[in-house]
């Protein structure tokens, strides 16, 4: 492997460890016919099986990260549990207030 992909395999192994694995998990959607057997019915037949994909709800949202403030693709989930922490937003033209000032 080369040093260019080994470089491009640990940043994102580094993502994965800071906002959980991305990548959407797989079922299947099943498409039927019939009335319950519970509502009087002879019972629900299955007339096709199709995968589908459970996506997380993924936003692009400015966040700090390692002291530099980056875009990234974020769970929402995260982002309410508060394990998201987003930059600081000032006034234009002004200055930080610093501590202990008076």
């Amino acid at each position: 492997m080369s040093t260019h992909k080994k470089h491009k395999h640990a940043k994102r192994d580094a993502l994965r460890e800071l906002y959980g694995d991305n990548t959407p998990a797989v079922g299947n959607s099943l498409s039927q016919r019939g009335k319950p057997k519970y509502l009087g019915g002879n019972g629900r037949k299955t007339t096709g099986i199709t995968k589908r994909y459970f996506r997380k709800n993924l936003q692009r949202v400015r966040l700090v990260e390692n002291g530099v403030t980056v875009r990234r693709w974020v769970p929402v989930s995260m982002i309410r549990a508060g394990l998201i922490q987003k930059p600081v937003v000032r006034e234009p033209f002004t200055l930080p207030e610093l501590e202990g000032d008076s």
